[in-house]
């Protein structure tokens, strides 16, 4: 496997970690100082690699628009989300996963629209994408190993 892969397998095996050893009320609770969950940090893994991966490839993403649009960059938690919501997210942390490996390995992302994240750092193509969105969702980890601190 791809070391790209290796990287991402463990940061998703992490957030399942998270997602399985919290309750609905916990996932769901935003501590004071932040604007967001846990719930939220995950889904937001997985909507964004969607994106990064994806829709940047010309690509059609594995979840929904509304998925996109309620976990995308610069959202926050509307609201609760609901047992079935969690485990459709638990779903698609492993689902994606798999298909992007399956996706990557039959090569179809042959074409990339640049993109500059809001780090100034700009994706030119889907190897700069996969290294990128290892980095996010490290990073959103991160976040989601500090919230459960305080849930």
């Amino acid at each position: 496997m791809n070391s790209v892969f290796e990287v991402q397998k463990t940061i998703r095996e992490v957030l399942l970690k998270i997602l399985d050893g919290h309750s609905l009320e916990q996932l769901n609770k935003i501590p004071d100082g932040f604007n967001n969950n846990l719930i939220w940090n995950v889904a937001h893994c997985v909507a964004s690699q969607q994106v990064l991966v994806y829709k940047l490839s010309g690509l059609p993403t594995m979840v929904s628009e509304e998925f996109i649009a309620k976990y995308r960059k610069g959202t926050k938690p509307e609201g609760d989300v609901s047992q079935a919501e969690v485990d459709e997210i638990r779903t698609l942390l492993s689902s994606t996963f798999l298909q992007t490996i399956n996706d990557f390995e039959n090569k179809i992302f042959v074409n990339y629209t640049e993109y500059a994240t809001s780090l100034g750092y700009t994706l030119k193509n889907i190897q700069g994408a996969l290294d990128f969105n290892n980095y996010h969702e490290g990073l959103h980890t991160g976040v989601a190993m500090a919230l459960r601190k305080l849930v």
